[in-house]
């Protein structure tokens, strides 16, 4: 836990008990989570405390949302360091069609895109929709 305080502070984030363990928890599994997942997780917490934690995460760069095209927002860890001025997730994300999981794919990286004259882009999101490779056995 003395790591995750640290991880959490690097971030100037206040590592309360529950930011502690909700980061633990979203670092623990291997794909996105939304906070229907997180809140079963956590069935005693309050709703509310979930949804700061996530939002608080999401602004400091700890973990960035995922639009898998469900209407339920996901968030995944950021794959980066926290010493970053201004940092981006631009990599392609895969959404399983069949188990229903959305996952980084931080090794594929989003390609460089030019846009028109005055045209400022603030965020892209790449998704891939098909079957994964645990469904695909």
């Amino acid at each position: 836990m003395k790591k995750i305080e640290e991880q959490l502070q690097q971030h100037n984030i206040r590592p309360t008990a529950m930011r502690m363990l909700v980061y633990q928890f979203i670092k623990s599994i291997t794909s996105a989570v939304s906070l229907t997942v997180v809140e079963n997780y956590f069935e005693k917490s309050d709703r509310t405390t979930l949804y700061r934690t996530l939002k608080t995460f999401e602004e400091k760069g700890v973990v960035h949302q995922i639009d898998d095209g469900t209407g339920i927002p996901k968030y995944a860890l950021c794959q980066h360091e926290h010493y970053l001025e201004k940092h981006n997730d631009l990599h392609l994300h895969f959404h399983c069609t069949k188990c229903n999981e959305t996952v980084c794919l931080t090794d594929y990286q989003i390609p460089q895109i030019s846009l028109p004259d005055n045209f400022i882009p603030e965020d892209i999101n790449m998704l891939v929709k098909g079957i994964c490779d645990q469904c695909n056995i």
